[in-house]
């Protein structure tokens, strides 16, 4: 008998049946392997937005995030302290540290003398926002930002803390918050990835990982897109030589076709969304080389940025590249520059990083305003936690450094749905505690979410049996910076 004609048979001997039982458990083994998901019931729609929409209206439509890695001294340029430069030199008490834990590179200093900052502070614009001298350019500003001083997590070192607030855990393999919306929200632009990021380069400093724009456990077409400066902005998307749009179209043709019947035959998901991915690339072929090329921005726009702009891969270019790509209605835009980890020298390292960001921060702010976008699109500035109010070594009148300080530090936001001008939370006069209103990572993730209109306890994805979400079991939205 041809074994082709079982389908025609009412019986089966029973060398058919343990044959077919085999070859189904073998197909079922091999998908769990592609894709754990699909024995927890994840069906191939899970592949497709959680959401379709919104829970409540969205007061912001794309998010621009200015991630500065290794952690920005609040002290020298955001919180001013009076006591700190009174108190220069002086032992910091232990009743402040409070049996806080410490980095092993500051546990064994025989002192912690207080550091106050060398740079000037001023207050700024009708809120009276206290600025450094450091950031003349963002002060101008001031009046559009909303200063977070109370923000605190849990890790005290930079991998786990950067993972922490990009992803909500410490631990690796988490999505990333960039992921979190595109799978929640999906695209405005079908050219495009719905989360692009950008890297500051040739910055040294603590490593940055892809997993921290990885889609974690979602489908993967979810996961952030990295736009480079160069010939190829995104890696592998060119034709190689002798192959044309034609034939790279007719080939993915082809191969729809057989992810197709592979989709079929055992039922991955991640079928679907690798396939999602290679159209993208393909509609990126042409997309790609339009937005990266800034040949046609004014003059002016370029001396708003600074003269950084003009070369690609700088801070500079990559806000003006961020602006670019939100005129576009990218959802999620992420920038890294890295470099601000200042354990010694920090007065000199830390002006010359001001000197890279400072002003195409406030110009993205300005450019966004003047074309009617600031409206709609939230920008965030801030690293991964604070740094000491103690100098972390030798402590001399124009030279110090600072350790790692998870218990308080500062961001800002601004744009949609925030209110500008306003200062919340505060921390005691050494810089070292919060004193009022603490705001956790947890309720800093949740609030960007309802911003775009999610409830992030809502917006969940099934994974081993759990439902996960970016702000895990916690978080409260900070209604107080709400517009």
């Amino acid at each position: 008998m041809n074994c082709n004609d079982h389908h025609h048979n009412t019986k089966f001997s029973r060398r058919d049946f343990l044959m077919k039982t085999s070859l189904g458990l073998g197909a079922l083994s091999f998908g769990s392997l592609l894709s754990p998901m699909n024995l927890l019931g994840n069906s191939p729609s899970m592949t497709n937005n959680l959401l379709k929409g919104t829970h409540f209206p969205p007061k912001v439509k794309r998010v621009i995030y200015l991630f500065q890695s290794g952690a920005p001294s609040q002290l020298d340029l955001f919180d001013y302290k009076p006591l700190l430069q009174k108190m220069n030199g002086q032992q910091l008490p232990d009743s402040v540290i409070g049996g806080q834990r410490l980095t092993g590179m500051s546990a064994g200093q025989s002192s912690l003398p207080m550091a106050g900052t060398v740079f000037d502070f001023k207050q700024h614009g009708e809120s009276g926002a206290w600025m450094s001298s450091l950031m003349p350019h963002t002060a101008k500003v001031v009046d559009d930002i909303c200063f977070i001083k109370s923000m605190y997590t849990e890790a005290i070192n930079h991998d786990p803390a950067i993972t922490f607030l990009q992803t909500g855990s410490q631990q690796p393999g988490r999505p990333s918050i960039g992921s979190w919306v595109s799978y929640g929200l999906g695209s405005d632009n079908k050219n495009l990835p719905e989360f692009v990021v950008l890297v500051t380069k040739d910055k040294i400093g603590q490593p940055l990982y892809s997993r921290l724009w990885g889609n974690g456990f979602l489908p993967s077409q979810h996961q952030g897109v990295q736009f480079r400066a160069g010939k190829d902005p995104v890696l592998y998307l060119t034709n190689p030589p002798g192959v044309t749009g034609e034939t790279r179209r007719e080939q993915l043709d082809y191969l729809q076709r057989l992810e197709n019947m592979a989709h079929e035959d055992i039922g991955d998901p991640e079928i679907l969304a690798r396939m999602s991915q290679y159209e993208m690339a393909y509609r990126m072929q042409t997309s790609v080389p339009e937005i990266m090329s800034t040949d046609n921005e004014p003059d002016y726009i370029y001396d708003l940025y600074g003269e950084d702009s003009k070369k690609p891969g700088t801070f500079a270019a990559n806000c003006l590249l961020a602006r670019r790509l939100a005129e576009k209605d990218v959802k999620f835009i992420q920038l890294y520059h890295q470099g601000w980890d200042q354990h010694g020298g920090l007065p000199t390292a830390i002006k010359q990083q001001c000197k890279d960001t400072d002003q195409a921060t406030a110009a993205l702010i300005t450019d966004l305003k003047q074309r009617g976008m600031f409206e709609d699109t939230l920008v965030i500035w801030g690293g991964e936690f604070g740094r000491t109010n103690y100098s972390q070594g030798q402590l001399t009148p124009d030279n110090y450094g600072r350790d790692h300080h998870p218990k308080c530090f500062t961001i800002f936001m601004a744009g949609a749905g925030i209110k500008g001008g306003v200062t919340l939370g505060a921390t005691d006069d050494f810089g070292y505690n919060v004193i009022d209103r603490p705001v956790h990572v947890h309720d800093f993730q949740a609030t960007l979410m309802h911003l775009l209109g999610v409830d992030h306890e809502r917006l969940t994805y099934k994974y081993q049996g759990r439902r996960f979400r970016l702000t895990d079991v916690h978080g409260e939205v900070v209604k107080e910076v709400l517009a």
